[in-house]
């Protein structure tokens, strides 16, 4: 299970939404063999006014969190990091110094899929990697 929510300037976010969710969508279901079938994301186009960064960004500032089960090993996440950069930067000519990742890990038991917990679901693939 992975969430991705994705922030950036409104004017420039709005253009780019679609196709950079399809790079991050095959960025997470090479490096976490996530489902084609299981993607959750969310974008937040926000006004300049509520977007604060460092002047040593661009407008195409973009922010993604990734939220997902706790279980992958510090290489698979690394990998899906370098994979974003990779991509994002080839695909959407946006530099990695516009580009921020974080990743936050939850216990499975701390989220609730279809009127269960998470570590109570029989899932079609497999966290621990």
């Amino acid at each position: 299970m992975a969430q991705i929510k994705v922030y950036g300037i409104k004017e420039n976010l709005n253009r780019i939404k679609s196709k950079l969710s399809d790079i991050i969508h095959s960025c997470v279901v090479e490096t976490l063999n996530l489902p084609m079938d299981k993607r959750f994301h969310r974008f937040f186009p926000l006004d300049r006014s509520d977007f604060f960064f460092p002047p040593d960004r661009s407008d195409n500032y973009t922010i993604i969190e990734i939220s997902m089960f706790e279980g992958r090993s510090a290489e698979a996440k690394k990998q899906l990091i370098r994979l974003l950069f990779e991509r994002i930067g080839k695909e959407m000519h946006i530099s990695a110094q516009d580009i921020e990742i974080t990743i936050s890990e939850t216990p499975k038991h701390h989220w609730s899929i279809r009127g269960k917990p998470g570590d109570e679901l029989m899932l079609s693939y497999k966290v621990e990697m």
